[in-house]
């Protein structure tokens, strides 16, 4: 029977166990928040239990607010991004250097990742790109001097690496202290021993476990458990590296010698498996006075056995009564003060028993985490930034929060509102590798989202994810064809689609009882799903006209979209915004404040709801929204926020107001304070649409973010085209800046870029397009094998592969249309031997065009650009073939009118003949290394030209080739996907980038070698293996 939605009342968020509404779960009532504000904030009077002994730290420094004798500090970068180590540190390092240098402390930075803005010039005093080994920094060190060295910001290599120079005597020797966590600190929480030993101390429990060094000792402590499965923790790593599940002896060996390599100190934690029990984080942070603030409480959907950065979570915790929230808390106390992190940010880890309710702590992070961005997201309240100031001797009651001016950071924070993260995984790239999630990390992105409900923030983040999903359910789920028993295996084993296994569940007549006995997941979050279900089940029963006003505001207020209303109603979502408008059912915007309202925020950082009241207040100036790139993936990654920070840098110092639209809880974009006004929002059609009828800014710029905005842009178009939107600051209609959409299109379409290529007289591959097997056999025949095939309108090489005959071209056709069924696939002679060449350039509305730089890479075309190494000069090209290969950008860049950003491929033959492989006018992933490689800062100047600046004013007129040589090298997951064929080809499979600079190229790649982790023996045997091409 159809669910009625004749009243709200109906529809209204389920209760949690204590009895408080789904939106209004603050982590603690707001009474005792406001008590929690006192000066000094003496945290014995949140008393421990009585079986916990707290350890006192000693005094403050003697002059409130700064340590004695440091004005010059380093803080360590965490290096390329990696599976378990992503942009949420490049976000925390940014935070750090700001603060410190508004402080007015010297700040020296070093890492090697150039795709980052902490490597921008400008934002350290000085800055280093480089290997970070402890050799090599030493020397740094040695140069620069510093006083002191913030390991706790940049990671798990930061910290590694600072332990490496503590324990050498490096730092001893030349004077320099670690501030922000000592290196017994480090040691406790790292070691798994002393952390063991230190929780036994204060009376906390932890997993029957040993701790092994060798594999002999590892079999001697399983046998000791006498249970499988075994967790596997190595000590000193990120993401899990080397850990996981064992479920027998061969599977614990294999885990075991992972685990031992893997380990900084080659020491292994085995432990009892707590699979199944509910598992809870705690941001804490501490200050040199021994005050303890509780930052966010986080709860994970998926029980133990899922490593965090896998699992969906949900701040604050949902499911915890406050008695049970109030208990956690003062263990976290005890912790942080136990193990001695004299201040800054650490990120404690506790599984649940939900039958007895027994706690067990599993880990704590002496640093800032990836968890820390998160919650520094989900609350307002800027946890790295703090972390920095605390680092020096300030007390929480000494630093104001920036959000509501008016209270300071010993105000813990509080929200009204629910924040999901769901995590993106792309085990699509790795064939081979079993989709399953354990302890060890694999997701290569998340989105987060914003909503008054649990149901809402659910279904906002599940459409921020990018994966073809409008939100939870209504919609083409392929789960809905399996048959009951892999049903089951996925809710039983944990893997990225489960909760969609779950919705599958439910519509073939699962009961919230049922699901959770074989997942273990929380019934308070089957509940509110099945609810969901529920809700599509009465949108099914009703056409689009029979929805009154209130049924649209309840179904919104559950977070579904107007395609998946549509989808439901059997209507169009063009419809569905109709009907809704019309209506007046519009969303509202809320700030978040850090304090649940009870103070106003003077920061716009904004999500949206369907509520009454709208916080947004709107100006009238001159303004430009810039869409971000969404959810990290391989393919579209940091550079891309990258090339949206400097947009805002450049138009907020121009004179502009920067808004700022995205869904990545782990960027510098997403910063509350880097840009005027920032939407944490799913980039959808809808949401932008909202957003635009909102705002009505001047301009928006869709070419920074990737695929993402990309694909927005002519729905964009047409709508603001439609609706004739003319701007608040009433200076002219709403626009899209710099390179049309439908330039943008021509470059995509094969069949207009061909024709456009052919009046220019610049030669491609011979190719064509393929809307059927026949058609891409035919093209196949006519050219002669190999031919690289691909989908149209994908970043990243998705899906795309070289293959050398029919049979192989019919398999891969079956799964380039899964890719994108909207799209032909493109069939192209491949190049043997070729050398492949990047060119980025920049065009202004004028006509001018600029070479920002050429590189060459190190692997023969047919390798990903994002996977090769590259040069920047060339090394091995004519200068015959550089003229050509700058005539032809400059006439395609004049052909498409492009304004801004544009990055071409061409690949150059045995023989010395040029080809374009293709031209994509947008930011490219290539952007950050190239502004570092000649010093030119090539996104900001392409924001000013698309607001209407020349090149000629901006001086930049010429291409610059440098002195010195720059190399880049990427860095790949493989070790975090057994069974994949590590071999390289034209899909892109890495998740991060180094950078080696130096006169000659022999160091500069070898610097980029030695960054990117490789490891070559002198001496051993090397297996070389040819593949079978037919």
């Amino acid at each position: 029977m159809a669910t009625s939605l004749s009243t709200p009342s109906q529809l209204r968020p389920s209760p949690s166990r204590d009895g408080r509404r789904g939106h209004l779960l603050a982590p603690y009532p707001r009474a005792s928040v406001a008590r929690r504000a006192a000066p000094r904030l003496s945290v014995r009077a949140a008393a421990a239990p009585a079986d916990v002994t707290v350890r006192r730290f000693p005094a403050a420094p003697s002059k409130a607010g700064r340590l004695e004798g440091v004005r010059k500090i380093m803080i360590l970068g965490a290096g390329p991004i990696v599976i378990g180590q992503a942009c949420e540190f490049d976000y925390s390092s940014t935070q750090a250097c700001k603060a410190l240098a508004e402080e007015g402390y010297e700040v020296v930075l070093i890492n090697s990742n150039p795709a980052t803005i902490m490597t921008d010039p400008g934002l350290a005093h000085r800055t280093y790109i480089g290997p970070m080994t402890p050799p090599l920094v030493e020397r740094i060190i040695a140069a620069e001097r510093p006083d002191a060295l913030l390991p706790t910001i940049g990671g798990q290599t930061a910290l590694n690496l600072a332990v490496s120079l503590a324990e050498s005597g490096a730092l001893d020797r030349l004077g320099v202290r670690l501030i922000g966590a000592s290196l017994p600190a480090i040691r406790a929480a790292e070691d798994r021993q002393l952390f063991k030993q230190a929780m036994d101390r204060i009376g906390l429990r932890t997993p029957p476990s040993g701790i092994g060094t060798t594999l002999e000792e590892c079999l001697a402590i399983a046998e000791g458990i006498g249970e499988f499965p075994l967790i596997v923790r190595p000590a000193f790593t990120l993401g899990g590296t080397g850990g996981g599940i064992a479920y027998n002896r061969a599977e614990f060996e294999d885990i075991c010698r992972a685990g031992l390599a893997a380990s900084h100190t080659q020491q292994v934690l085995i432990e009892k498996s707590l699979i199944g029990r509910k598992e809870y984080e705690l941001e804490v942070m501490r200050d040199m006075a021994d005050n303890v603030v509780i930052i966010c409480s986080i709860e994970n959907i998926d029980p133990m056995g899922v490593h965090t950065g896998d699992s969906i979570t949900v701040a604050p915790a949902q499911t915890l009564t406050d008695k049970e929230y109030q208990r956690l808390r003062d263990y976290s106390v005890a912790i942080i003060r136990e193990i001695g992190v004299e201040c800054g940010g650490s990120n404690v880890q506790f599984a649940v028993n939900p039958a007895d309710g027994e706690v067990m702590v599993i880990e704590m992070n002496p640093r800032v985490s990836r968890s820390s961005a998160l919650a520094s997201k989900a609350t307002g309240f800027p946890i790295a930034k703090m972390a920095a100031k605390l680092s020096v001797g300030y007390t929480l009651d000494q630093i104001p929060n920036d959000i509501t001016k008016k209270t300071p950071a010993s105000f813990e924070p509080s929200i009204d509102y629910v924040v999901t993260k769901i995590p993106r995984f792309a085990f699509e790239k790795f064939p081979g590798s079993e989709p399953i999630l354990t302890t060890q990390m694999k997701s290569v992105g998340e989105a987060m989202a914003l909503g008054r409900t649990f149901q809402e923030s659910f279904q906002k983040a599940v459409r921020s994810l990018e994966t073809g999903f409008a939100g939870w359910g209504c919609g083409p789920i392929k789960e809905l064809d399996w048959d009951w028993e892999k049903i089951k295996y996925s809710l039983r084993v944990p893997n990225p689609v489960r909760i969609h296994a779950i919705y599958a569940a439910f519509k073939k007549g699962m009961r919230v009882e049922d699901i959770h006995e074989i997942s273990f997941i929380d019934k308070w979050f089957l509940t509110e799903l099945k609810e969901l279900v529920d809700v599509e089940q009465f949108l099914v029963s009703r056409s689009l006209d029979q929805l009154s006003k209130d049924d649209l505001y309840q179904v919104k207020r559950r977070g579904f979209s107007d395609k998946q209303i549509a989808f439901a109603t059997s209507s169009s979502e063009s419809d569905v915004r109709s009907r809704r408008l019309a209506l007046g059912v519009t969303p509202t915007y809320k700030r978040v404040d850090t304090c649940a309202a009870e103070f106003e925020a003077n920061t716009l950082y904004m999500y949206s709801s369907y509520e009454y009241e709208c916080e947004s207040a709107p100006t009238n100036r001159k303004k430009v929204l810039i869409l971000g790139g969404g959810p990290n993936r391989i393919g579209q990654g940091i550079e891309f926020d990258y090339c949206c920070c400097h947009a805002s840098f450049a138009l907020r110092e121009a004179g502009f107001e920067t808004i700022m639209m995205n869904s990545n809880p782990e960027t510098v974009s997403t910063d509350y304070d880097t840009s005027d006004r920032l939407y944490f929002e799913p980039l959808t059609v809808e949401d932008v649409s909202n957003v635009l009828d909102l705002e009505r800014p001047d301009g928006i710029i869709v070419q920074f973010g990737g695929q993402t905005p990309l694909k927005l842009a002519l729905p964009i178009q047409r709508y603001i085209e439609e609706n004739k939107m003319v701007s608040a600051s009433g200076t002219g209609n709403v626009k899209i800046w710099g390179t049309s959409p439908d330039s943008i299109d021509a470059a995509e379409d094969r069949k207009r870029f061909n024709a456009i290529l052919e009046e220019l007289g610049i030669e491609q591959p011979k190719g064509g397009i393929a809307r059927s097997e026949s058609d891409a056999l035919a093209i196949a025949s006519e050219i002669g094998y190999p031919v690289v095939v691909r989908p149209s309108y994908v970043l990243g090489g998705r899906a795309m592969e070289i293959v050398y005959n029919d049979k192989k071209l019919i398999k891969y056709l079956a799964t380039a249309v899964q890719v994108d069924p909207g799209q032909p696939v493109l069939v192209d002679k491949y190049l043997i031997d070729a050398v492949e060449i990047d060119v980025d350039a920049l065009a202004d509305s004028a006509g001018n065009v600029v070479i920002g730089g050429i590189m060459e890479h190190i692997e023969q075309a047919g390798i990903h650009s994002g996977d090769s190494a590259c040069s920047l000069p060339t090394r091995t090209v004519s200068g015959q073939g550089l003229e050509v290969i700058r005539s032809w950008t400059t006439k395609l860049a004049k052909c498409l009118n492009v304004c801004g950003l544009m990055n071409c491929q061409y690949a150059i033959s045995t023989f010395g003949e040029v080809f374009l492989l293709e031209a994509n006018p947008r930011a490219s992933r290539t952007f950050p290394f190239v502004s570092k490689a000649i010093g030119h800062p090539l996104a900001k100047y392409a924001s000013l030209v698309m607001s209407g600046v020349t090149l000629a004013e901006l001086g930049f007129t010429q291409e610059v080739v440098p002195k010195h040589i720059s190399v880049k090298e990427a860095v790949l997951p493989f070790e975090k996907f057994q069974g994949c064929d590590i071999l390289l080809g034209p899909e892109m499979r890495s998740t991060g980038e180094v950078m080696g600079i130096d006169y000659e190229f022999s160091g500069a790649f070898a610097k980029a070698q030695i960054s990117a982790g490789q490891k070559l023996t002198s001496s051993g045997t090397v297996f070389l293996s040819q593949a079978h091409l037919k």
